[in-house]
């Protein structure tokens, strides 16, 4: 199977802000999902637009969900997420899509629902019958592609990390999010509270 090659969005410091501030349960789902740093593909709406949307047109059951996350649920298809939770980890070598060597695929059909939350029917959204599928953004080896010299690329990556930059040293990639950084395992497991 291809990989498609999508860009990595890099977050900015204001983005990353947001992130943080996401509830720690809506947190692990972002990260699960793919849906701290999403892409958005282009739109015929403006920001703005879709924004009136949501508010003004969107019923309460879909606001339940979708205020919880950064960015939302619900507007995000499955090739619009970004990377793996585990890339954002800084661990590559176990990258969600490398393990599975494929992508994760959408069933290519969506749930119509009335204005009490209700599933009333499904809407298939590509007649033609092609999912929507997500590969993690992560340039790292996917589907045995220099399969040998992906672990060296990954230990590279993770010695590039470990490295202090100086202010104006430019990095490539996401930087690990705050409380997924690499660390040490203790030597020793800390005595029990008394």
């Amino acid at each position: 199977m291809t990989v498609l090659r999508r860009p990595q969005r890099r977050l900015t410091a204001a983005e990353r802000e947001v992130v943080a501030r996401a509830q720690t349960l809506y947190l692990h789902r972002m990260l699960h999902l793919g849906l701290v740093d999403p892409v958005p593909n282009p739109s015929p709406m403006s920001e703005a637009e879709g924004a009136w949307v949501r508010t003004e047109v969107w019923p309460s059951f879909l606001h339940r969900i979708d205020d919880g996350y950064a960015w939302g649920f619900w507007r995000w298809s499955f090739c619009e997420r970004g990377t793996c939770w585990n890339c954002l980890g800084g661990r590559c070598d176990n990258c969600l899509h490398r393990r599975k060597g494929r992508p994760d695929a959408c069933d290519n059909a969506e749930t119509v629902h009335n204005h009490r939350g209700q599933s009333v029917a499904t809407l298939v959204v590509r007649p033609g019958g092609e999912p929507c599928v997500w590969w993690c953004r992560c340039p790292c080896p996917k589907d045995g592609e220099a399969a040998a010299g992906a672990d060296l690329a990954v230990e590279a990556g993770r010695q590039a990390r470990s490295v202090s930059h100086a202010p104006g040293d430019e990095q490539r990639g996401q930087e690990a999010l705050p409380g997924l950084e690499l660390v040490g395992r203790p030597t020793s497991r800390p005595a029990p509270r008394q």
